[in-house]
């Protein structure tokens, strides 16, 4: 059985791949670029798809990172034939993070005129439900109970601190798993891979208590006057579904062109397990969320639903769980259907596509208020993010000395995988 007869190949970012990627970037800064020149309410969106598209790049990215660490913490050796490309995502995370941390700042800094409550108000374009001027200053005419409540964690100072603590925090083990990977390609033994154990339980451990909190602060806290603590799950699951499917879709683009001729039918069989696995928990903590705040019927929790399901945005509420459930559960359950090469890659830009309509609806109704139907911006922002994405993590895939790492203890496994 021919398994490995390319261990040593690399990989080589060139042709349609690359002109498309960089095309779409460009098609992704004139889309930026046109909805600030238009003004307006076209700036508004800019912004609210500028940051829809960074918290996804983050998203995917950190999931990388997060499939690194559990496959080490768990031992796993089935991954590890292609563990590089999960690999490459943690290594453009810090790019990621810079652009996300840029687009809040200029979201904050960059304020307009609006009227509320029959009034004029000069509010940022981003996080304007607790960042505007005067929101917890007692006897101001912007005064806000609820808000002043919050204080202690919704201001400028401790955002920052905290969005930058976590985010340099994984990108931090996310490269450092990579050295140890790459290290153990020239060292051999038992070190790096010992290294890479103990760095992943500590992510995973920091990860586990603090995501939850940047999905909170980056997110939920643009409508600050509700909450919900299934919130931080609930993206996480929407991040990782996304990651998975991308890890997925890049297995078998790079297959396709003649790399990674070592994995076969049984690695997507493994992965479509997981993406079909947390496609259902996803489905779990969505239900849960919306089902626990019908039935409770507070009206501060009650309000982030009850928008959306004015009629321009319910349709696209329903759709949303048609995407990322019923379609996995529909073309992913039965086990033949992992091992069709091209079902599968279809199922994975589908559920892509559905979590950033995911994303779409936790964004958009508490910034843009109305939708208007999914214009330049929607569009353009995405392709232009699309092709960032792709652009930086070919290139970081290209960048590593082997596809695969070749002193990795359980390589044989992953080589000769099969269920």
């Amino acid at each position: 059985m021919k398994t490995h007869n390319s261990i040593d190949e690399r990989f080589e970012f060139a042709g349609n791949a690359k002109t498309i990627s960089l095309v779409a970037i460009v098609i992704g800064v004139i889309a930026i670029a046109f909805g600030f020149i238009a003004g307006g309410d076209h700036v508004q969106r800019a912004y609210s798809n500028l940051l829809l598209m960074s918290y996804f790049f983050v998203g995917v990215c950190t999931a990388g990172v997060f499939f690194c660490a559990y496959q080490y913490v768990a031992q796993a050796g089935w991954s590890a034939s292609f563990i590089r490309i999960p690999q490459a995502f943690a290594k453009v995370l810090p790019v990621a993070s810079v652009i996300l941390l840029l687009v809040i700042t200029a979201g904050l800094l960059h304020t307009h005129k609006v009227i509320e409550h029959g009034k004029e108000e000069v509010v940022p374009y981003l996080y304007a439900h607790w960042a505007t001027h005067g929101l917890v200053i007692p006897g101001s005419e912007n005064f806000d109970p609820i808000i002043y409540g919050k204080r202690g964690f919704l201001n400028i100072p401790f955002f920052y601190t905290v969005l930058v603590l976590m985010l340099g925090s994984y990108s931090f083990f996310g490269l450092k798993m990579v050295k140890f990977s790459t290290d153990e390609d020239t060292t051999g033994g038992m070190s790096n891979y010992d290294k890479s154990f103990k760095y992943a339980c500590i992510f995973l451990v920091i990860f586990g208590f603090t995501f939850p909190i940047f999905a909170f602060g980056v997110i939920m806290s643009l409508e600050a006057h509700w909450f919900s603590t299934m919130f931080g799950w609930y993206n996480l699951a929407a991040m990782h579904v996304s990651g998975l499917a991308l890890i997925a879709l890049i297995m078998i683009y790079v297959q396709k062109k003649g790399y990674f001729t070592w994995l076969h039918i049984d690695h997507l069989h493994s992965i479509g397990k997981m993406i079909f696995g947390f496609s259902i928990f996803w489905t779990y903590v969505w239900f849960a969320q919306f089902f626990l705040t019908w039935y409770a019927n507070m009206p501060e929790e009650s309000v982030y639903f009850y928008i959306r399901w004015e009629p321009e945005y319910k349709f696209w509420f329903w759709l949303n769980i048609v995407m990322n459930f019923l379609a996995p559960l529909l073309l992913l359950m039965s086990r033949d259907a992992k091992r069709v090469t091209n079902r599968m890659m279809w199922t994975c830009i589908l559920l892509i596509a559905g979590h950033w309509l995911d994303y779409y609806l936790m964004v958009m109704p508490g910034t843009v208020k109305e939708h208007r139907g999914f214009g330049v911006e929607e569009i353009g922002i995405f392709l232009g993010f699309a092709g960032l994405f792709t652009f930086l993590v070919l290139n970081a895939l290209a960048k590593f000395n082997s596809l695969v790492p070749k002193k990795h203890p359980f390589l044989q496994e992953s080589l000769h995988h099969h269920i």
